[in-house]
Protein backbone atom coordinates (compact mmCIF):
# COMPACT_ATOMS: atom_id res chain seq x y z
CA UNK A 1 0.00 0.00 0.00
CA UNK A 2 1.53 3.44 -0.94
CA UNK A 3 1.53 6.44 1.24
CA UNK A 4 -1.17 9.48 0.70
CA UNK A 5 1.24 11.93 -1.44
CA UNK A 6 1.75 14.95 0.14
CA UNK A 7 0.70 18.33 -0.80
CA UNK A 8 2.21 21.80 -1.27
CA UNK A 9 0.72 25.02 -1.24
CA UNK A 10 0.19 27.01 -4.54
CA UNK A 11 -1.90 29.61 -3.70
CA UNK A 12 -5.57 28.24 -2.83
CA UNK A 13 -4.90 25.07 -4.75
CA UNK A 14 -2.62 21.95 -3.47
CA UNK A 15 -0.02 20.71 -5.99
CA UNK A 16 1.53 17.50 -5.62
CA UNK A 17 5.03 17.41 -3.93
CA UNK A 18 8.20 17.67 -5.90
CA UNK A 19 9.18 13.93 -4.94
CA UNK A 20 6.18 12.55 -6.15
CA UNK A 21 6.53 14.66 -9.27
CA UNK A 22 10.03 13.70 -9.79
CA UNK A 23 9.09 10.06 -9.80
CA UNK A 24 6.02 10.66 -12.07
CA UNK A 25 8.53 12.19 -14.62
CA UNK A 26 10.82 9.52 -14.62
CA UNK A 27 8.14 6.86 -15.49
CA UNK A 28 8.24 5.59 -12.12
CA UNK A 29 5.46 3.14 -11.56
CA UNK A 30 4.61 4.58 -7.92
CA UNK A 31 5.05 8.07 -8.64
CA UNK A 32 2.78 7.63 -11.78
CA UNK A 33 -0.19 6.10 -9.78
CA UNK A 34 0.18 9.06 -7.21
CA UNK A 35 0.47 11.53 -10.02
CA UNK A 36 -3.20 9.63 -11.38
CA UNK A 37 -4.74 9.37 -7.56
CA UNK A 38 -3.87 12.73 -7.04
CA UNK A 39 -5.47 14.36 -9.49
CA UNK A 40 -8.10 12.33 -10.48
CA UNK A 41 -10.92 14.22 -9.03
CA UNK A 42 -10.08 17.33 -10.33
CA UNK A 43 -9.75 15.46 -14.03
CA UNK A 44 -13.07 13.91 -13.62
CA UNK A 45 -14.43 16.87 -12.35
CA UNK A 46 -13.26 19.26 -15.47
CA UNK A 47 -14.32 16.77 -18.46
CA UNK A 48 -17.79 15.96 -16.84
CA UNK A 49 -18.38 19.54 -16.34
CA UNK A 50 -17.11 20.37 -20.21
CA UNK A 51 -19.13 17.57 -21.19
CA UNK A 52 -22.29 18.38 -19.41
CA UNK A 53 -25.34 16.96 -18.26
CA UNK A 54 -26.73 14.33 -20.65
CA UNK A 55 -25.64 11.24 -21.91
CA UNK A 56 -21.94 12.30 -22.27
CA UNK A 57 -21.58 12.04 -19.06
CA UNK A 58 -21.14 8.16 -19.96
CA UNK A 59 -17.64 8.79 -21.31
CA UNK A 60 -16.01 10.74 -18.69
CA UNK A 61 -14.15 7.63 -17.36
CA UNK A 62 -12.96 6.96 -20.66
CA UNK A 63 -11.83 10.95 -21.76
CA UNK A 64 -10.05 10.84 -17.84
CA UNK A 65 -8.09 7.96 -19.00
CA UNK A 66 -7.25 9.02 -22.48
CA UNK A 67 -6.43 12.81 -20.34
CA UNK A 68 -4.12 11.11 -18.18
CA UNK A 69 -2.18 8.70 -20.96
CA UNK A 70 -1.38 11.83 -22.93
CA UNK A 71 -0.15 13.84 -19.61
CA UNK A 72 2.12 10.64 -18.21
CA UNK A 73 3.30 10.74 -22.17
CA UNK A 74 4.44 14.17 -22.08
CA UNK A 75 5.06 14.93 -17.94
CA UNK A 76 9.08 13.86 -18.67
CA UNK A 77 9.03 17.15 -21.46
CA UNK A 78 7.13 19.45 -18.53
CA UNK A 79 8.98 22.11 -16.86
CA UNK A 80 7.96 21.91 -13.28
CA UNK A 81 9.83 25.50 -12.74
CA UNK A 82 7.86 27.12 -15.82
CA UNK A 83 5.01 28.99 -15.57
CA UNK A 84 2.31 26.31 -15.80
CA UNK A 85 1.36 24.73 -12.70
CA UNK A 86 1.16 20.85 -12.94
CA UNK A 87 -2.63 21.33 -12.26
CA UNK A 88 -3.02 24.00 -14.69
CA UNK A 89 -1.01 22.12 -17.61
CA UNK A 90 -2.97 18.35 -16.58
CA UNK A 91 -6.67 20.73 -17.04
CA UNK A 92 -5.44 21.95 -20.73
CA UNK A 93 -4.75 18.46 -21.24
CA UNK A 94 -7.69 17.27 -19.99
CA UNK A 95 -10.23 20.20 -21.76
CA UNK A 96 -8.32 19.74 -25.10
CA UNK A 97 -9.56 15.70 -24.82
CA UNK A 98 -13.22 16.62 -23.78
CA UNK A 99 -13.48 19.41 -26.51
CA UNK A 100 -12.03 16.92 -29.01
CA UNK A 101 -14.48 14.63 -28.18
CA UNK A 102 -17.73 16.71 -28.40
CA UNK A 103 -16.40 17.96 -31.37
CA UNK A 104 -16.10 14.40 -32.98
CA UNK A 105 -19.66 13.17 -31.33
CA UNK A 106 -21.75 16.15 -31.24
CA UNK A 107 -24.20 14.86 -28.78
CA UNK A 108 -27.62 15.37 -29.21
CA UNK A 109 -29.29 16.79 -25.84
CA UNK A 110 -32.96 17.38 -25.73
CA UNK A 111 -34.05 20.85 -23.98
CA UNK A 112 -35.86 20.61 -21.36
CA UNK A 113 -38.80 22.17 -22.50
CA UNK A 114 -39.36 19.36 -24.85
CA UNK A 115 -39.25 16.92 -21.79
CA UNK A 116 -42.92 14.93 -21.83
CA UNK A 117 -43.82 15.07 -18.58
CA UNK A 118 -46.01 16.89 -15.88
CA UNK A 119 -44.81 20.87 -15.61
CA UNK A 120 -42.84 21.30 -12.51
CA UNK A 121 -42.34 24.40 -10.99
CA UNK A 122 -38.25 24.86 -10.45
CA UNK A 123 -38.54 26.45 -7.37
CA UNK A 124 -40.80 23.61 -5.93
CA UNK A 125 -38.52 21.04 -7.61
CA UNK A 126 -35.25 21.66 -8.87
CA UNK A 127 -32.36 23.05 -6.15
CA UNK A 128 -29.98 25.46 -7.34
CA UNK A 129 -27.65 23.14 -8.16
CA UNK A 130 -29.63 21.44 -10.92
CA UNK A 131 -31.13 24.78 -11.83
CA UNK A 132 -27.06 25.71 -12.51
CA UNK A 133 -26.46 22.61 -14.62
CA UNK A 134 -29.32 23.11 -16.52
CA UNK A 135 -28.11 26.51 -17.25
CA UNK A 136 -24.75 25.25 -18.33
CA UNK A 137 -26.24 22.83 -20.37
CA UNK A 138 -27.47 26.25 -22.82
CA UNK A 139 -23.71 26.75 -23.18
CA UNK A 140 -21.60 25.79 -26.56
CA UNK A 141 -19.16 23.26 -25.59
CA UNK A 142 -16.53 25.99 -26.21
CA UNK A 143 -17.93 28.67 -23.65
CA UNK A 144 -19.07 25.59 -21.17
CA UNK A 145 -15.26 25.05 -21.32
CA UNK A 146 -13.71 28.60 -20.96
CA UNK A 147 -16.71 28.88 -17.49
CA UNK A 148 -15.54 26.09 -16.07
CA UNK A 149 -12.24 26.68 -16.26
CA UNK A 150 -12.51 30.42 -15.29
CA UNK A 151 -15.26 29.99 -12.84
CA UNK A 152 -15.24 26.68 -11.89
CA UNK A 153 -11.60 25.84 -11.28
CA UNK A 154 -10.75 29.60 -11.00
CA UNK A 155 -8.01 29.72 -14.02
CA UNK A 156 -7.07 33.27 -14.82
CA UNK A 157 -8.15 34.11 -18.06
CA UNK A 158 -4.72 34.00 -18.80
CA UNK A 159 -4.52 30.29 -17.85
CA UNK A 160 -7.82 29.81 -19.91
CA UNK A 161 -6.33 31.53 -23.03
CA UNK A 162 -3.39 29.20 -23.13
CA UNK A 163 -5.54 25.94 -22.02
CA UNK A 164 -7.47 26.63 -25.04
CA UNK A 165 -5.08 28.10 -28.05
CA UNK A 166 -6.73 31.30 -28.03
CA UNK A 167 -5.75 34.86 -27.29
CA UNK A 168 -6.48 36.22 -24.27
CA UNK A 169 -9.56 38.69 -25.64
CA UNK A 170 -10.93 35.81 -27.18
CA UNK A 171 -11.23 33.98 -24.01
CA UNK A 172 -12.64 36.70 -22.28
CA UNK A 173 -15.22 37.51 -24.63
CA UNK A 174 -16.40 33.75 -24.45
CA UNK A 175 -16.30 34.22 -20.94
CA UNK A 176 -18.86 37.21 -21.10
CA UNK A 177 -21.04 35.60 -23.61
CA UNK A 178 -21.02 32.58 -21.30
CA UNK A 179 -22.14 34.11 -18.47
CA UNK A 180 -24.68 36.03 -19.95
CA UNK A 181 -26.16 32.94 -21.50
CA UNK A 182 -26.37 31.78 -18.16
CA UNK A 183 -27.76 34.68 -16.37
CA UNK A 184 -30.51 34.38 -19.30
CA UNK A 185 -30.62 31.14 -18.56
CA UNK A 186 -31.48 31.40 -14.75
CA UNK A 187 -33.69 34.26 -15.32
CA UNK A 188 -36.15 32.40 -17.33
CA UNK A 189 -35.72 29.36 -15.29
CA UNK A 190 -37.05 31.85 -12.48
CA UNK A 191 -40.26 33.06 -14.16
CA UNK A 192 -40.85 29.71 -15.46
Amino acid sequence: MTAAPRLRSSGDRKELDELSLARARRGDRDGCARFVAFHQRLVFAAIGRILGPGPGQAHVEDLAQEAFLKALRALPRFDPSGPAKVSTWLLTIATRVALSHLRRRRIETEPLHDIDGPAIHPHEAIDARQRILQAAATLTPEQRAVFVLRDVHGLTETEVAAALELDVSAAKSRLHRARARMRRALTEADHD
